[in-house]
């Protein structure tokens, strides 16, 4: 896959050039247009992920082909390029719908880092659209959203494994959606028309987990007054779901094993053998070998389980998906409450994405919910973005710039000239940045 196609115009053909081949070297497919009416041309007759543009040209300049690319594709990000330093410009182009802009001379690589978070925004847009209008991928990709490595390579191995009857154990920390991909695991194998029956291994009394599953006779024990199936039986020729598998108490495992390992149940208080056709599907958040190592849990019904194991990966690590997930989830959010959420700006995707997370993708669709609902942010806007680390650094220094830019227009009641002032930079420089982070306009000064 593309590292993203890009539209380069510039009159200096040594430049544009150049520009290209390092483009190219860098993984984009690199177009290069001379003029502005030729880039009209290459934007009618292919798609791009980001044009980028010489302000100053011969005849039509940068800024009058922003706005008619715009006007064609108002989701198309512009990087607008200038030799002349002129900072009242650039904020001009930001507020007109710029998705960045660089000095002349630029740096290569600051360019190429400029353009990739072009690119992810042009396929955050485009996913988006997407999903509003409910069509246009799978059902598994619906289901695992995300562009990310990780996300891509978890879907794999989920079809690789649908039709096969393995019992598989999913691992997880809390709230990375294991019920999610064993759900996926089920419906997108032979057995989807089959039950899917979900168990909480934490949630079900020990003193009735073997009725649960197994179900019982009547008369079994005092108060089973009817015979009843249990849910493993239940879900003859579909898929059982064992969560939190880790704390199913240790005197039923060896009776667990067995049904797993044999294929049949014995309900209580009967004799006969029930033979079942299920796949078995577990999960945990913990680290089941250090568990049977320390003896809380059967060694051989890990043995059993892990035979085949699915490493859902938490949030933190997959950072480039939370925009996307977290716009899903507003857009879930929308339509359940009939709400339109407030514009999500960049100051605020880059706190996002630079948050620790720990609750992962629950903690996240719930951070939607509030957004939605104008309910403060957990932590709030003014706090310091968690977790910056696995940021690069032009990522940390922008999210963190953002927080006390916002902070300082808080504090002056939104006067740019006072807060100004307080950041010891010039006006013009705070309004670039203003326009930068689509943070909210100065006050009447």
């Amino acid at each position: 896959m593309s590292r993203g196609t890009v539209l380069f115009v510039d009159d200096d053909r040594e430049l544009r050039e150049s520009a290209c081949e390092w483009l190219t070297l860098s993984g984009f497919s690199a177009e290069a247009a001379a003029d502005a009416a030729s880039a009209m041309k290459a934007l009618r007759q292919a798609d791009f992920d980001a044009l980028i543009t010489d302000i100053r040209m011969p005849g039509t300049d940068g800024m009058t082909l922003m706005r008619s690319a715009l006007e064609r594709d108002p989701a198309l990000p512009v990087i607008l390029l200038t030799g002349h330093g002129d900072v009242a410009l650039a904020v001009e182009a930001m507020r007109g719908g710029a998705h960045d802009f660089l000095e002349k001379p630029y740096d290569a690589d600051h360019l190429v880092a400029v353009i990739d978070r072009a690119v992810a925004a042009r396929r955050l847009d485009r996913e988006m659209q997407r999903l509003r209008a409910g069509t246009g991928g799978n059902g598994l990709e619906d289901r695992l959203l995300g562009n990310t490595p990780q996300v891509t390579e978890l879907r794999k191995r989920i079809l690789q494994l649908a039709d096969i009857d393995v019992d598989i154990l999913i691992q997880g920390e809390t709230g990375t959606g294991k019920e999610v991909v064993a759900r996926a695991l089920h419906e997108s194998g032979k057995r989807s028309r089959r039950p899917f029956v979900a168990l909480n291994c934490a949630a079900i009394p020990e003193t009735i987990f073997e009725s649960e599953l197994f179900g019982h006779e009547r008369g079994a024990f005092t108060g089973a007054v009817q015979k009843r199936i249990g849910r493993i039986e239940h879900a003859a020729g579909g898929t059982v779901f064992l969560d939190e598998i880790e704390s199913m108490p240790l005197p039923l495992q060896p009776k667990m094993l067995r049904v797993i390992q044999e294929r049949v149940v014995e309900p209580l208080g009967s004799n006969r053998q029930v033979p079942v056709d299920v796949r078995f599907i577990a999960a945990t958040k913990a680290d089941l070998k250090a568990e049977s190592d320390a003896g809380r849990f059967r060694a051989d019904l890990y043995f059993r389980l892990a035979t085949v194991q699915i490493a859902i990966p938490p949030l933190r690590q997959r950072r480039a998906d939370i925009a996307l997930l977290f716009q899903r989830f507003c857009l879930e959010a929308e339509r359940r409450h009939k709400l339109t959420a407030p514009r999500l700006t960049a100051a605020r995707l880059a706190t996002l994405a630079g948050a620790g997370w720990p609750g992962n993708v629950r903690e996240l669709r719930a951070a939607a919910e509030r957004f939605v609902l104008g309910l403060p942010p957990d932590p709030p806007d003014g706090a310091p973005p968690e977790g910056t680390g696995a940021l690069s650094l032009p990522e940390r220094l922008a999210a963190y710039e953002a927080h006390l830019i916002k902070d300082a227009l808080d504090a002056h009641g939104g006067n740019a000239q006072q807060a100004s002032i307080a950041l010891g930079i010039p006006r013009r420089t705070l309004s670039e940045k203003i326009a930068r982070y689509a943070l909210k306009p100065s006050a009447e000064e």
